[in-house]
């Protein structure tokens, strides 16, 4: 299977960021796109991010081998069903959602006898909009492809040579154990940012103003993540409550045990956690997910 067409529906980070590596990295796809805000269409044919922007989803999609989703979780359903008159009887149709169960049922649902394989590049930052795209957002990253049970395995080895012709690596998931995954590593910081920052600014004894002044490197890299797009985020807690519900007792039960050892002054067993943890980043960085560089490799001015 070729893919020469791809439509983009959804032309924010992501789908902004998907057309633009297009262009860079496989110039010989055509690309569309749509996005439901007319400001946004407007914005994205200024910066180029895809070849064609549409005003329907319909049109769009038109023509396309290769269809992807770049909306909230909670939207896929409403976007399938949109994008279905237009659809090629071969094509394919993917996404981006960081919670996979819910979206391949809400697209099975919206597009019966289509061909349906989803997706989640684990890539992205706390910026949001057609303006926050760049081409290079993809390359390094894992792109977990979970495919449905049955799914044409020509179909999936296609996908996932789109994603690797972007700069992604491949790994092939259960969309379960995808949602349980993720639930750990993005879900679950998520929520504890949003927590944490909520927390410092409601607390009665200290003002807006000094959270703000004083914040030092763990809150200001909390509040880094809490600005993430609060649309996305909220679709995806429900949409993986189950997977989230069950990490987030595993991890206040060990926030209990944490607090006990404060409490009793058992420093060795907050040692034995902060060595194990801070093994774990050299892990991460030794995988190329992050820049060891001090201060996560921000520039800074002189």
């Amino acid at each position: 299977m070729t893919i020469r067409r791809v439509a983009i529906i959804g032309l924010g980070l992501l789908g902004g960021s998907i057309g633009l590596a297009v262009k860079a990295r496989s110039p010989q796809i055509v690309t569309t796109g749509y996005d439901r805000s007319a400001a946004v269409r407007a914005e994205a044919a200024a910066r180029g991010l895809v070849g064609t922007v549409h005003d329907t989803p319909e049109a769009a999609v038109k023509g396309a081998d290769l269809v992807i989703l770049c909306v909230p979780v909670g939207a896929m359903e409403d976007a399938a069903r949109a994008i279905a008159p237009g659809l090629k009887a071969d094509a394919i149709i993917s996404d981006v959602g960081s919670s996979k169960q819910a979206v391949a049922e809400a697209l099975a649902r919206a597009l019966p006898g289509h061909t349906i394989i989803p997706a989640h590049p684990v890539a992205g930052t706390e910026q949001s909009g057609p303006q926050a795209g760049f081409a290079t957002l993809f390359a390094g990253r894992w792109c977990i492809i979970t495919p449905p049970e049955g799914a044409d395995a020509a179909a999936v080895e296609t996908l996932a040579d789109f994603w690797r012709a972007l700069g992604s690596k491949i790994e092939l998931m259960d969309a379960s154990h995808h949602d349980l995954v993720l639930a750990v590593t993005s879900h679950i910081p998520h929520l504890i940012a949003y927590t944490i920052v909520g927390t410092a600014s409601d607390l009665e004894d200290v003002t807006e103003s000094e959270v703000i002044k004083y914040s030092a490197g763990g809150f200001r890299d909390f509040t880094r993540i809490a600005a993430s797009d609060p649309v996305m985020w909220r679709d995806v807690f429900l949409t993986n409550k189950t997977a989230v519900l069950e990490m987030l007792g595993r991890f206040t039960e060990d926030l209990t045990a944490l607090q006990r050892a404060i409490r009793s002054g058992d420093g060795d067993t907050l040692f034995d956690l902060f060595t194990r943890t801070r093994a774990i980043r050299r892990q991460v960085i030794e995988q190329g997910q992050d820049d060891e560089r001090p201060d996560f490799g921000r520039e800074h001015g002189t």
